[in-house]
């Protein structure tokens, strides 16, 4: 009986120090999610956002933070709520919505000869030294021209916490966007 009161206190001493798990979600940001016409939806041009892929490190559930120049760190508690890729690719759909009126912005192809836009991204986690880092290129196939650019946005960190990091990271995942629908509408 000593024996199964000492295991069942250790059970319960092992199931209380388990750290709880928090869930993040990309916000969309105050005024970027453009109103449905749900009547019908009349664009001139058309925009592709046909897939964003993220490097292997940033591919898991966990919030990534580099600890050292060298080091980093993928969160076993602080967790994506849903696929990063999956996220990035709303928001960023989102976004170009919002800043390229007359533009039908999709995730999926609607018509052949449509421009696209895939993206890479390398970078999109927070730093020791309270910077948060979003990095990539994006690539534009327009009139059987390709355009490619990189980005790189590094951004401080006003408070501590993940919440503020993923505050954070979705202010410069806007901001990369909006920097896109610039060079976007200039093309012809």
């Amino acid at each position: 009986m000593k024996k199964f009161l000492l295991v069942a206190l250790l059970v319960l001493t092992a199931c209380s120090s388990e750290s709880e798990k928090q869930y993040y979600q990309l916000p969309a940001g105050e005024g970027v999610i453009a109103p449905m016409n749900t009547d019908r939806v009349t664009a001139q041009r058309h925009l592709w956002l046909s897939h964003i892929t993220v490097s292997d490190y940033l591919a898991g559930t966990g919030l990534v933070y580099q600890t050292s120049d060298v080091r980093y760190v993928m969160a076993s508690s602080n967790l994506w709520a849903s696929p990063l890729e999956q996220q990035l690719q709303q928001t960023m759909t989102a976004t170009l919505s919002k800043a390229l009126p007359g533009w039908l912005v999709s995730s999926q192809q609607t018509h052949t000869g449509q421009d696209k836009l895939e993206m890479a991204v390398t970078g999109f986690h927070g730093r020791y030294d309270g910077q948060v880092i979003i990095q990539g290129e994006w690539l534009l196939t327009h009139d059987e021209r390709v355009v490619k650019r990189p980005f790189l946005l590094t951004l401080k960190q006003n408070e501590d916490g993940y919440d503020a990091l993923v505050r954070s990271l979705a202010q410069g995942w806007q901001q990369v966007g909006l920097n896109i629908a610039k060079e976007v509408s200039l093309l012809e």
